[in-house]
This record gives C-alpha cells, structure tokens and sequence, in this order.
C-alpha cells in the first residue's frame, strides 16, 4: 500500500501534467493557475486510500480522484467570487487575478472536466459513482447556498451550522471515500462505512478551518486571516460565542458582526479578543475531537488494515494550515 506521502507525490503529478488549449487563454490559464497553486490534495487522496484497501493497482483509480480534485478546485474559483476572499493557497484568487466572469466560465469548465475524468471508469464502476458523485454534486450547492443565507439571517443556530458545512465540505471528504471503495470492489457496508468516516472527519476539517481563520498563523494559513469576520459569516466560533456571552459582551459582538462602518484590522482584533475571552478556542477543539472520536468509530468498523487513514485523519485533526 502506497502511503500519504506516495499518494500525494502521484495526485501532484497527474495534475500538473494535465494539459490545457493555448486558446481561449482567458478560459484555460485560470484553470491551469488555480491547479498549480497546489494544495493539500487530500480528496484525491483519501479516495486512492480507500480504493487501495481492496486494490493494490491503483491506475484505475487516478482519473476518478483527478476529478475529484478539479471538482474541488471548481468550487474554490465560485465560492471565492461569493465570498470575496483576495487570496487563495497564499496567491491572489482566480477573480482577482483576472475578473469575475472568468472565473466564471473557468469554473464552469472546471466541472465539465471533472465528468470527463469519471466517464473514464469502467461502465459498472461509473454507473455506481455517478449516482455518489451527483447526490455530493448537489449538497456542494446546497450547503453553499445556505452559506450565503447565513450572512442575511438574524439567528442562526449551531445545528443549522453544522448540516451547512458537512453539505459544503463534509460530503466531498465521504464521496472521495466512498468512490475509491466501490472502485476497489467493496461491498455496501463498508463503502457506507468510509463515507461516514469521511463526513465526520470532514466537518471536524471545516470546524478547524474555522478555527484557523481566526487563530492561524497567516504564512502558514495561506489565506486572509480574520476573512470570515470581515465577511459577518456566522461560523461556528461566532455562534459559540453567543451562546456563551451575556450583556455587554454579547451586545458588542452583535454589533461588530453588524457594523459597516468600522476598521476591518480593528474589527478582527475586536472579536478575537471577544472570542479569547470566551475561551472559544477550547470549546471548538473540544467539538473537533468529538466529531474525530465518531469518525474513528465509523472506520473501526471496517476489517481493513487503514493505518493510513487513520494518519490521515489525525494530520487533518492537528493541522496548523
């Protein structure tokens, strides 16, 4: 079994090689760009650690996880043109680089190519992933979309969170995993079993994530720090924060949260010392772990030696980028 790093070298390798028309240079440069800026990789990833509990060669395997990784990279180029995020991956987004409507249609690209790459799977293996692909396809838009709505709600509570991101992240993660094990020939249970192993890992990534946006160190992040607080976006920080917080203290949030007005440095520094006094760092840590134990549980399950996974999943637990 080829390990984290293997994987990793390979899904690098395939992905620079791939090769983009000189022209229309405005819909093929951006793609290329967005692609070469790298990466943990880890979708493709976890579906070739998944495909190779049951398989050793895993050629097979490479275009499914490809598309993957350039699905994945379509919904950065979209979803940082909503957020109106100036950096990705430490480099200038997609939009910023060039404009909106190449983003666009790059992205737009992007997906068309993704289905490409799946449609090279043999027929039974295709005609089972489509249907996994389709349904993770569709809960991306759907946790994006309540994303947004989050930022014009006047309340939004934890568990409408909590089925935001595992929509918007979680699902890939598990798609990515349940994939490779019906690719390698698993039976039901444990494909089902992978994939919630990798929903759960998944939301405790984007809780992280979160995390990291306030209290990351900015080279190693490689994007805006305090960008979710300039954006109002109602994370989980920000929604344990109120939970926790009474009077003074839970009124000066909400107003930061709702203030056009003031400095954007200003106004991050201001809720992150909110949030320290709160001591929300431990508390989201603390949810982190639980959503890592419930993993850990769903990939016990399965009689497979995954002591790469299980790496895998405690690199994604302890990350710092």
């Amino acid at each position: 079994m080829k390990s984290i790093d293997e994987l990793r070298t390979l899904v690098e390798q395939e992905v620079l090689s791939l090769k983009y028309p000189s022209k229309p240079a405005d819909l093929y440069a951006p793609i290329d760009y967005i692609l070469s800026l790298g990466g943990k990789r880890m979708r493709p990833i976890l579906l070739l650690l998944s495909y190779q509990l049951y398989k050793k060669d895993i050629k097979l395997a490479l275009k499914p996880a490809i598309a993957i990784e350039v699905f994945h990279n379509f919904t950065l180029l979209h979803d940082d043109i909503m957020d109106k995020a100036p950096v990705r991956r430490g480099q200038s987004t997609v939009h910023t680089k060039w404009n909106e409507n190449v983003a666009i249609l790059s992205g737009d690209a992007m997906l068309i190519q993704a289905y490409q790459y799946l449609s090279e799977l043999p027929k039974d293996s295709l005609m089972a992933c489509l249907p996994v692909f389709n349904t993770m396809a569709l809960k991306v838009c759907e946790g994006q979309q309540f994303d947004m709505d989050f930022e014009i709600q006047a309340e939004v509570d934890l568990e409408s969170y909590l089925k935001m991101i595992e929509y918007k992240t979680a699902v890939l993660l598990g798609a990515s995993l349940k994939m490779g094990a019906i690719i390698g020939g698993a039976d039901a249970k444990d494909a089902e079993n992978l994939y919630e192993f990798g929903r759960k890992i998944g939301i405790a990534f984007q809780l992280k994530d979160d995390l990291l946006d306030v209290f990351g160190d900015t080279d190693a992040f490689g994007k805006q720090l305090g960008g979710d607080i300039i954006a109002n976006k109602k994370t989980c920080l920000y929604l344990k924060a109120l939970s926790l917080s009474e009077g003074d203290e839970k009124m000066e949030l909400v107003n930061l949260y709702s203030s056009h007005s003031i400095n954007q440095t200003e106004k991050v520094q201001k809720v992150k010392q909110l949030y320290t006094s709160l001591e929300i760092e431990v508390h989201i840590n603390d949810l982190i772990s639980e959503y890592y134990d419930d993993a850990m549980k769903s990939l016990n399950a399965i009689d497979k030696e995954t002591l790469e996974l299980e790496k895998f999943a405690a690199l994604l637990k302890n990350r710092e980028s």
